[in-house]
């Protein structure tokens, strides 16, 4: 007689308690569509800098900081608890743990309480006060550790409470859907589709996971077949690993000190960063940074985090090239965060100067992109 092999069911009493309830996934799911359905796309700032409309360049900023939750890493928190849901990895009532050194943390703070999901937040001991103060404010709790303790301590706290501990670090690149879906790449092109040179010649980033330049880089490689294909920069901080990991190739590479410019840099290569997907790296000066976050406020009239000076560093170089080169076209980079969590650091001329950081040179640089003579 012919016999079914044995099978597992998952409803049985050993499993029961192991079970995710799957209505309640299905309503945490509806919850946060419903958060993306109500949040318009974020905008596309086109700069108005006289020296580079004079060359027939274009740079454009897509202004990540207006999600609900305050910077990029709104996408990434709204990708990682979808997969984490759908993988059956977050569980009613069992904590979300994440290690972070503020922006992920508060996104992610701020899905969990949409979910009525406790939320753990193991951050650095160097992590800026506001960014503390908005992750306690959508009901996350904030445990401050070494930064060469991050990682085992948020598994550690995860394993101990039963919980989920989200790694963004691992799971950033897998998380999003790269093809499509309203990424960001997606809506960073569609936005662009009017604009005079509607393919950019550039798409600028920074990295702190890898997860942003990875689907970034993925979408051009499979949405673009025509000879005109946007490229991919990275720009990267001082004492960051990603750099000199994309120039030896040395996955090993590690840094002792910790980046100044929160959110992005890392001491170690992460998994979420694809190096191959990146066409180009340029490491920007700390001191550059500051001073272009600084210059922008005179352009558009508000402060950004530190990471959009990075961005704009690289951003500026490759225009200058485009010029030197007398090539047109578009550059395309984001404003990563508002800069008003960054009040007591990047914004103090005592916190610059206890830093051993010279913006002058910089400052003078920035000046000639705006220059009206």
């Amino acid at each position: 007689m012919n016999t079914f092999p044995a099978t597992s069911n998952a409803e049985t009493a050993d499993h029961a308690a192991e079970r995710v309830d799957r209505d309640w996934v299905a309503e945490a799911v509806r919850r946060i569509e419903a958060d993306f359905n109500r949040s318009a796309d974020t905008h596309l700032l086109k700069l108005d800098l006289p020296q580079l409309a004079r060359a027939g360049v274009d740079l454009y900023l897509k202004d990540e900081s207006t999600h609900p939750s305050g910077s990029l890493k709104h996408r990434l928190a709204r990708s990682l608890f979808l997969y984490g849901l759908c993988n059956g990895w977050i569980r009613p009532g069992k904590p979300v743990v994440e290690s972070s050194s503020g922006s992920t943390a508060i996104s992610e703070a701020y899905f969990a309480r949409l979910l009525g999901t406790p939320f753990i937040a193991i951050a650095p001991r160097t992590t800026a006060r506001p960014k503390i103060e908005a992750i306690e404010f959508y009901g996350g709790e904030v445990r401050l550790v070494e930064p060469s303790e991050l990682y085992d301590e948020a598994r550690r706290v995860a394993e101990k409470s039963d919980g989920h501990y989200m790694d963004q670090f691992t799971y950033a690149e897998r998380a999003t859907d790269w093809r499509g879906n309203n990424n960001i790449a997606e809506s960073l092109f569609s936005q662009m589709r009017l604009e005079r040179f509607s393919t950019p010649s550039w798409v600028v980033v920074s990295a702190g996971t890898g997860g942003t330049s990875s689907t970034i880089g993925r979408y051009i490689r499979y949405s673009q077949r025509g000879p005109m294909m946007t490229r991919l920069c990275v720009v990267d901080p001082e004492n960051s690993a990603f750099f000199d990991f994309y120039r030896t190739g040395a996955k090993s590479t590690l840094v002792e000190k910790s980046s100044r410019i929160e959110g992005i840099g890392r001491p170690r290569v992460e998994a979420s960063f694809i190096a191959s997907v990146v066409d180009r790296m340029i490491r920007a000066p700390d001191a550059a940074s500051i001073a272009a976050i600084h210059w922008l406020e005179g352009v558009i009239g508000r402060k950004c985090g530190g990471s959009t000076g990075t961005n704009l560093v690289g951003a500026l170089k490759l225009a200058e090239e485009m010029i030197a080169a007398r090539v047109t076209g578009s550059i395309v980079t984001l404003i990563c965060d508002p800069g008003e969590r960054y009040l007591a650091s990047y914004y103090d001329e005592g916190w610059i100067a206890a830093e051993g950081l010279d913006t002058r040179p910089f400052r003078e640089w920035l000046e000639g992109f705006s220059a009206r003579g």
